[in-house]
């Protein structure tokens, strides 16, 4: 099976005020890591993920991971995704999953992300997320990124925000979230909106730095 643009990629390091942030592709030995946050965090999590079959702490539990990194490997292998972890000074802190990626005339992509509790107020996910729309543009050859959020979600909005995405309007009952349909906002970012990059822009602000 061929290589696909972008794919792997280790992306970083970058000095935020959390620590020293990295984004890699997932491990198999990311397991426990990823299940004791995941399970640690149901309540910061749950609200604003889709709704999945089955309990919580089962689906994130440490022997339902090695199904799900075999989904991911298996997705970028193909081209269809690019999924990462989220490291802050060499420990499991979230993930960024670019998701359906389309080539040809359209070369677009929906970008989601999941920071841990201990890492909110850190400046990781901005940078985490500036990581990948930077390399999902400059390597991976994608011209837009879409990112849905409810609009109860102010932390997920503040990052978009910050980042440059720009609304583009409310899909109605857009996702099942938590038992419910729920409305989410679409905001949207393209090559042409950030001609030197997100990180450039991140450093230039004082709000991280290269490592």
């Amino acid at each position: 099976m061929g290589r696909h643009p972008g794919w792997p990629a280790r992306l970083g390091p970058l000095r935020v005020a959390a620590g020293l942030l990295e984004v890699r592709k997932p491990r198999l030995s990311d397991a426990a890591a990823w299940s004791r946050i995941r399970r640690r965090d149901r309540r910061h999590l749950e609200a604003w993920e889709p709704t999945t079959p089955g309990d919580w702490d089962a689906n994130n539990a440490a022997l339902a991971w090695p199904g799900q990194w075999s989904t991911l490997r298996a997705l970028a292998r193909r081209g269809m995704s690019l999924p990462f972890v989220v490291t802050v000074d060499g420990q499991v802190a979230g993930q960024v999953t670019v998701g359906n990626i389309v080539r040809g005339s359209l070369c677009s992509a929906w970008i989601g992300y999941w920071v841990g509790t201990h890492a909110v107020r850190g400046g990781v996910a901005t940078a985490a997320a500036a990581l990948v729309v930077d390399h999902c543009f400059f390597n991976a050859g994608l011209h837009r990124l879409e990112a849905t959020v409810r609009p109860e979600n102010a932390p997920s909005i503040r990052v978009l925000t910050k980042l440059g995405f720009r609304e583009e309007g409310l899909f109605r009952r857009y996702l099942d979230v938590a038992g419910t349909w729920r409305d989410h906002l679409c905001f949207a970012l393209t090559t042409e909106d950030v001609p030197s990059g997100l990180i450039a822009k991140l450093v230039a602000d004082g709000r991280a730095a290269r490592a």
